[in-house]
């Protein structure tokens, strides 16, 4: 298993030991890139004060993004893509200098896709907030310190204001899609209801119309995991040295989330009652290779994020209520415009289906009447991100609309 590969795109499998060994060196103290690494394929888009919902006030803000394809004379061929809570503007491309991780949607996104840039000009940034190149809690402030601690409270309408503009800058009045997944869904719906002048179609996939109780409560416990490490330390730990920052936290949040993506009939299939070697889980201090498996990519997210953001992030996901302030779902639904793919996966138990049905009761415009696409699979909540021909047939209608 290559450790650059991105857990949430490829079926869970077992653990070797040469695996293992890749990750035996500490962990940084954040995995945020940062001013000073190398750049990799990102763009930068620089703006001034941005004020949030709450109140707070960013001095200046920029956000990293990425494009392929080229934006025609008329400028009606952008497609946005919006990435989900942990990924990035890194839509497609090998892991490598500035980019940890292999593009998240590389079978979606390039010339002859289902998102084909021989015809699109796709245009994928990192949500402000983020850690790979957006500001965000790992970003310097004006004070020349990281905001970590100080860095203001983001809801979804936050995030999509600034991807609005972000448009401005780059000269795209209406979107041809705004497509986006799991978070980046909610994103995408927020566009359709908040900006319905601003796009021509949308795909909504494995999001819900609301961040539920039970969702709010599962997040919960991932943030109080990063908070009660001990070298969290209220959120100032950048000073710290490898190894020595809230990466436990961090990690055992990231296990937390990794049950809350993938179905029970996965990893039942994939791990059963194996053991992660020839020694006994059942009181011989051996592993289930189920527990190995959470280990490892626990520990291999830490490499590539931050556990401040991680919070940042995770509570604007909380604040995710398409109905508020605009008479509840069901009337801010009805006043999306844009041709909609709505699409859920059977075995999702982070976002169940019924989420998804219910956006497409509420939009006049979908493509499927008044019930989301279903798709079977067994990856559940991931399933948007490992189901790429079948995702990809259903965003090609989308963009053949």
């Amino acid at each position: 298993m290559d450790w650059q590969t991105s857990e949430d795109t490829v079926p869970s499998a077992p653990v070797t030991e040469a695996d293992a060994r890749l990750l035996l060196g500490r962990p940084p103290v954040t995995g945020a890139w940062r001013d000073g690494d190398p750049r990799g394929d990102r763009q930068f888009a620089a703006f001034g004060a941005f004020r949030t919902e709450g109140g707070r006030e960013l001095p200046a803000y920029r956000l990293a993004f990425e494009t392929w394809g080229e934006l025609n004379t008329a400028r009606d061929n952008a497609v946005l893509v919006l990435h989900a809570l942990t990924g990035d503007s890194h839509v497609r491309g090998p892991a490598g200098p500035g980019h940890p991780t292999a593009g998240w949607w590389d079978d979606i996104v390039g010339p002859g896709a289902p998102i084909d840039t021989d015809r699109w000009f796709v245009v994928a940034p990192n949500m402000l907030g983020g850690c790979q190149g957006s500001t965000g809690p790992a970003s310097v402030g004006p004070d020349g310190y990281e905001w970590a601690s100080r860095f203001p409270y983001l809801t979804i309408r936050d995030q999509v204001a600034a991807q609005v503009q972000l448009a401005d800058a780059l000269g795209v009045d209406v979107w041809a899609a705004v497509i986006g997944g799991s978070m980046g869904g909610m994103h995408a719906l927020e566009w359709a209801v908040g900006h319905p002048d601003r796009l021509e179609r949308v795909a909504v996939l494995s999001a819900p119309p609301v961040n539920t109780a039970d969702q709010i409560a599962l997040n919960s416990v991932q943030l109080e995991a990063i908070r009660i490490d001990p070298r969290f330390a209220g959120g100032e730990y950048y000073d710290a040295g490898d190894g020595d920052g809230p990466h436990r936290g961090l990690a055992l949040a990231r296990r937390m989330a990794l049950l809350n993506y993938r179905s029970p009939t996965e990893l039942n299939q994939r791990f059963q009652r194996s053991w992660q070697s020839g020694v006994s889980p059942l009181g011989h201090g051996g592993r289930f290779a189920v527990e190995s498996y959470l280990d490892f990519h626990g520990n291999k997210f830490t490499r590539r994020f931050d556990a401040n953001t991680y919070l940042t992030l995770v509570e604007a996901m909380n604040s995710h209520d398409v109905g508020r302030d605009r008479g509840g779902v069901e009337d801010a639904l009805a006043r999306v415009t844009a041709r909609a793919l709505v699409l859920g996966i059977d075995s999702d138990r982070l976002f169940p289906i019924d989420g998804q049905h219910r956006i497409a009761r509420g939009i006049a415009t979908t493509l499927d009447g008044d019930e989301a696409v279903v798709l079977v699979s067994d990856f559940g909540h991931d399933g948007f991100l490992i189901e790429t021909p079948a995702v990809g047939r259903h965003l090609r209608r989308l963009l053949e609309s």
